[in-house]
């Protein structure tokens, strides 16, 4: 299985998602960051049914507090996934594989909290902007590695392009897989190119 995993500027529609979704018709999955799809699930959800994709990573509603979600749509349009930040991790059996999100700050916040934790195949990390220091960029990949480890589970993160954190002048866009051992596939520091990862070879390639 294929996963393209992007980092799009943060945009009102979702014209970068159909964009990559049109180039890249080899992927399978396409793994996006936290918040990025805003109010837009129905038309991601008729997208990931017109391209026969899987489409996972985070969305908003306005009126949630917090506002932001994770969700998995499968390739018929149905959301199979759809989680308030800070509850309760959710895993879902997408194709075979055991997939779950930590999103953004949940990763240094609170992990993974659940029970369900044998067996899990992939945990995705959408994350809302960069990073605002250097220090915080090792911080998250480090603790990555620790998850990764502690559940035997492979963890994909990705950022968006650009955006501050509460006005900080630096933002690094961030996107990583850690394989579950511990080790690095990939890690990307200011380099927002869209990735296609073979799972089942851990390659890596730009499409």
């Amino acid at each position: 299985m294929k996963f393209l995993i992007i980092q799009p500027k943060l945009e009102k529609n979702v014209f970068q998602l159909e964009r990559e979704l049109r180039n890249t018709s080899s992927a399978d999955v396409v793994i996006f960051p936290e918040g990025y799809l805003n109010e837009n699930v129905e038309q991601a959800c008729m997208l990931a049914k017109n391209y026969n994709k899987i489409l996972i990573g985070g969305h908003r509603r306005l009126n949630d507090s917090p506002k932001d979600r994770a969700i998995i749509i499968n390739r018929s349009g149905d959301i199979v996934l759809d989680r308030i930040k800070y509850s309760q991790t959710t895993f879902k059996s997408v194709e075979g594989l055991k997939i779950g999100h930590i999103l953004c700050d949940e990763l240094v916040k609170q992990g993974v909290k659940s029970d369900d934790t044998p067996d899990i195949d992939l945990i995705v990390h959408p994350i809302g902007v960069g990073m605002f220091s250097e220090e915080q960029f090792d911080e998250w990949i480090n603790e990555a590695k620790k998850i990764a480890v502690a559940y035997k589970s492979m963890i994909i993160g990705t950022s968006h392009a650009d955006g501050s954190f509460r006005g900080s002048d630096v933002s690094i866009p961030i996107a990583y897989c850690i394989d579950k051992n511990g080790d690095a596939i990939f890690v990307s520091k200011n380099d927002v190119r869209a990735r296609l990862l073979d799972i089942q070879t851990k390659t890596v390639s730009f499409p």
